[in-house]
C-alpha cells in the first residue's frame, strides 16, 4: 500500500477545544503523527462538554473529544514547569508541525517563544489560531465560538431569507465558526510545508478565526466594498432558495437564483400553466410576487414526499437538496456506498462510529488507525521511548505533576 501523503512529518498539537485540535485532525487523517500535548489532570477542554456517551460526564467519554482526536498519541505536560518546557522544547526538536492555540505572548511567557522554538528547529512551522490574530487592537481580547462568529458578520446574515423579518440575528450551528477556523488552519500549514519543501525556511503561520469565517462570506463583505451598502440579512430583494415540504414533513431546499434553475424546476412539476405565464414567467416577475410563488412551490410539493421532490428536480437537471437530519444522514444509501462512517474502539467509551474523510484517494486505502488517546496515553511511548527518559525517569516526571 502506498504511505499517506504526510506520513513522514511530525506535529506537535498544544491547543485544546475545537479549531486546533481538528486543525491537527486533518492533518492527522493525511497520516501525520500528531501527538497531543494535554495539561496533566484536566487535559482538553472538549473533554468537559458534551455529548457524553450515556450521558454521564466523563473526560474519556465525550463525543466531542472523541471526534476530535482521533489518529493522534497523547501526551500530558505541565508547561508551567520548568521540566514541562524541557520536554516540550525536545519534542519540537525535530517536529515539522506546532500547532499552538495559546493567547499571544503565553507562550513566550513560558519561555517557548518563537525564536526560541525556531533556534531549536529552524524548519518549525508554527500555526497559531487565536480569536483575532497575532496582531491589532484586539489581538488580546479573549473570546469563544459566539464571539467570533458574530465579530466575523457571519451572524449577521443568518437566519437568511428568514420569514420573520424582525427576528435577531442567529450563530451558526454547533461550533461551526471553529471549524471554519481549523480548516484555514490546516490549509494554511500546508502551504507553508510546501514553500518549506521548495527550499524555503519554517515560519509563523497566524490565523484569525475572526478572518477566517468573514473569508466564507466574503461576497457580502464584496458588496459592501463595492457599494457602501449592508448586505441583507433577511434576502428580501433577492430572488436565492427556498424551502418547500413535502406531505412526509420533510424538507427540501430550492434552488431560483438564476433561469437556468427555474428551467428545470418548470419541468419537474410538468409544465404548470401558473408557471408559464405573468408574472412568473421571468426572473424580475418571480422575485417581485416571492410570497405567492412561495405558495404555488408548496402546493405542488404537497403532492410527494420530500426524497421524490428532490429526485424530480434533480432529475430535470435543476439543483435541490434534502434537508437532512441526523438519522436521515447515518441511513443515506449516498452515505453507505462511500463507506464515510467509520467504525473506532476506543477503550473506555467502546465501539464509536465517527465521520470519516470528505475524500478518497486513488493509491491509498484510509482507515481510522487511532481512536482518540487517553489522557497521558502515550508519555511512556513518546516521552519514555522517544525522548529516552527511562522508568524511574517518568514516575519521578508523574510524582511532580510535571506529566
Amino acid at each position: 500500500m502506498t504511505q499517506a501523503p504526510l506520513s513522514h512529518l511530525k506535529v506537535v498539537e498544544t491547543a485544546s477545544f475545537v479549531s486546533g485540535p481538528y486543525c491537527g485532525k486533518l492533518l492527522a487523517d493525511f497520516g501525520a503523527d500528531v501527538i497531543k500535548v494535554e495539561r496533566p489532570g484536566t487535559g482538553d477542554v472538549a473533554r468537559h462538554r458534551g455529548p457524553y456517551l450515556d450521558d454521564g460526564p466523563d473526560p474519556e467519554a465525550s463525543g466531542l473529544y472523541l471526534y476530535l482526536n482521533t489518529n493522534k498519541r497523547g501526551v500530558t505536560l505541565d508547561l508551567a514547569t520548568p521540566q514541562g518546557q524541557d520536554l516540550f522544547r525536545e519534542l519540537i526538536a525535530d517536529a515539522d508541525v506546532l500547532i499552538d492555540d495559546h493567547r499571544p505572548g503565553e507562550l513566550a511567557a513560558l519561555g517557548l517563544d518563537l525564536d526560541t522554538l525556531r533556534g531549536l528547529n529552524p524548519g518549525l512551522v508554527v500555526t497559531s489560531i487565536t480569536p483575532f490574530g497575532q496582531t491589532g487592537p484586539w489581538a488580546d481580547y479573549q473570546a469563544d465560538y459566539l464571539t467570533t462568529f458574530h465579530a466575523s458578520g457571519q451572524g449577521y446574515l443568518l437566519p437568511m431569507n428568514s420569514p420573520d423579518r424582525s427576528r435577531p440575528p442567529v450563530r451558526g450551528a454547533g461550533y461551526l465558526g471553529e471549524y471554519d477556523a481549523a480548516v484555514t488552519a490546516a490549509i494554511a500549514t500546508l502551504s507553508a510545508l510546501f514553500w518549506r519543501g521548495r527550499g524555503g525556511t519554517g515560519q509563523h503561520v497566524d490565523v484569525s478565526t475572526q478572518h477566517a469565517v468573514m473569508h466564507l462570506e466574503k461576497s457580502q463583505l464584496r458588496r459592501y466594498i463595492d457599494d457602501g451598502i449592508p448586505a441583507d440579512r433577511t434576502g428580501m430583494g433577492r430572488l436565492l432558495e427556498t424551502l418547500v415540504r413535502g406531505k412526509d414533513g420533510q424538507y427540501v431546499l430550492i434552488i431560483l437564483s438564476s433561469q437556468i434553475q427555474w428551467n428545470g424546476l418548470f419541468e419537474a412539476m410538468g409544465r404548470p400553466g401558473w408557471a408559464a405565464n405573468p408574472p412568473f414567467d421571468t426572473q424580475a416577475g418571480r422575485s417581485a410576487h416571492y410570497e405567492e410563488l412561495r405558495a404555488h412551490l408548496q402546493a405542488w410539493a404537497d403532492q410527494y414526499d420530500a426524497e421524490e421532490i428532490f429526485h424530480r428536480i434533480q432529475a430535470a437537471r435543476s439543483a435541490s437538496a434534502p434537508v437532512y437530519d441526523a438519522a436521515h444522514f447515518v441511513t443515506s444509501p449516498q452515505v453507505g456506498y462511500r463507506n464515510y462512517l467509520v467504525d473506532f474502539e476506543h477503550p473506555v467509551a467502546g465501539v464509536i462510529r465517527h465521520p470519516g474523510r470528505p475524500y478518497d484517494f486513488s493509491n491509498v486505502a484510509w482507515q481510522g488507525t487511532r481512536p482518540a488517546p487517553l489522557l497521558g496515553q502515550h508519555n511512556d511511548e513518546v516521552l519514555g521511548d522517544g525522548l529516552g527518559r527511562d522508568a524511574a525517569d517518568l514516575t519521578k516526571l508523574r510524582e511532580a505533576g510535571v506529566i
